[in-house]
């Protein structure tokens, strides 16, 4: 599911879900087995707006018919009276809410989605069990744990450089988790070969690659998210982070010989997004950068130029609307982790929102252009005032002549 439909979903239910709803008080929250239609209807009130202060819970070990995200998102729209009951007995109403209002076209590819991964889950053999539980000491440099653990904005900026507009790189992973996870990733494309199975590559355009959630290590990827990506970018990036990252998309891509060679220009869809270099000996691969657009302005005339040569163990944390591509590698094998982190509470407020000037360049362009149309405006309404107020006394001191 992509978020554009996620959402879309979220937002058609949660209308729907409010325009059905009792307008008697909520019942109090009963340990029962499964909540009827009728009570569904009067337990599941959903708040027109989302409470920001409220931490979703994490629903990626569950066995739920939906994607988690989508639990986690609609968590926040949730009365009061639920948000204080058990993981468990939320994430039951939530599905009700969603079987009745998703189309039975999703229901069935994300069911389908279901069964592909608990195929996955419990056929696969994990080659490093290290991997799937997050050990900062273990994965990152101690440079960038340092930086993390001590929350000061002069270490963050002794790690972390900004080399242009809404990107910034710093030394993340120690070679050996880039190692392990390389091989994690060859063990699982070995897996799927002699099991002879079809796998769900991460984006529409790539042709290779594995989505790491589907293999176990989506807990692990949150956890770093929440940790680590999501308070480094509420400061980097406020104007897209909303209250936080709150959901991921994780995945692995390759580059090389019989693999993708490239990456055609485009933008994430994600608030920010990781790119971590794993490695591997390469030569080429370069990701450019082209500026940060929203969508009515995706396609506008280039300004903006940064190319950045991928180091292994060097993250790059970028705006996830800033388009960009990567040059086909000439030698070797480069292997990326790339994470999409989403916020949730921006998306939301995002359907209101009429001005993207803070983060789009070709918004940015046009208020800038509007505010010099208007200032130009004002000036020629003055020099004609004042023209007219000096033709009236010249005027009057004639006729007083």
């Amino acid at each position: 599911m992509t978020s554009s439909d996620m959402n879309s979903n979220l937002n058609r239910l949660r209308s729907m879900a409010l325009g059905s709803s009792s307008k008697q008080p909520d019942p109090p929250h009963q340990q029962e087995p499964r909540a009827s239609p009728e009570t569904l209807n009067a337990r599941l009130k959903l708040r027109r707006t989302p409470n920001e202060e409220h931490e979703p819970e994490h629903y990626e070990d569950l066995q739920l018919g939906f994607n988690p995200s989508l639990f986690r998102s609609l968590e926040r729209f949730l009365p009061e009276n639920l948000l204080g009951s058990t993981r468990i007995e939320k994430a039951r109403a939530m599905s009700d809410l969603l079987l009745r209002y998703s189309p039975e076209s999703e229901r069935i590819r994300v069911q389908k989605h279901r069964e592909y991964r608990q195929n996955i889950l419990s056929s696969y053999q994990r080659l490093h069990e290290e991997l799937y539980t997050l050990d900062p000491a273990s994965f990152f440099v101690p440079s960038f744990l340092n930086a993390v653990s001590n929350t000061s904005e002069e270490n963050f900026k002794s790690v972390i450089a900004r080399v242009a507009p809404g990107i910034y790189t710093f030394d993340m992973f120690k070679p050996q988790f880039c190692q392990m996870l390389i091989a994690e990733v060859e063990n699982m494309e070995k897996w799927f070969h002699y099991s002879k199975s079809s796998m769900m590559r991460p984006t529409t355009i790539n042709k290779f690659g594995v989505v790491l959630d589907d293999f176990g290590l989506d807990a692990m990827l949150q956890k770093l998210l929440d940790d680590f990506i999501s308070p480094i970018s509420q400061g980097l990036f406020p104007e897209v982070c909303g209250t936080g990252l709150d959901s991921h998309h994780g995945y692995a891509i390759e580059y090389g010989k019989y693999r993708d060679t490239d990456l055609g220009f485009h933008v994430d869809d994600s608030e920010v997004t990781l790119n971590v270099c794993l490695g591997n000996q390469f030569a080429g691969g370069e990701l450019y950068f082209r500026g940060v657009r929203c969508d009515n302005h995706v396609n506008s005339e280039i300004k903006e130029n940064y190319d950045y040569s991928q180091v292994p163990g060097q993250a790059v944390l970028h705006h996830g609307r800033h388009r960009h591509g990567a040059r086909a590698i000439t030698a070797g094998r480069l292997v990326n982790l790339v994470m999409w982190c989403r916020s949730s509470t921006f998306r939301e407020a995002k359907r209101y929102q009429k001005d993207s000037s803070s983060w789009c360049g070709g918004c940015k362009l046009e208020k800038h252009n509007r505010q010099q149309a208007a200032i130009k405006a004002t000036v020629e309404v003055l020099k004609r005032r004042g023209a007219e107020k000096a033709h009236v006394e010249l005027s009057s001191k004639s006729t007083a002549h």
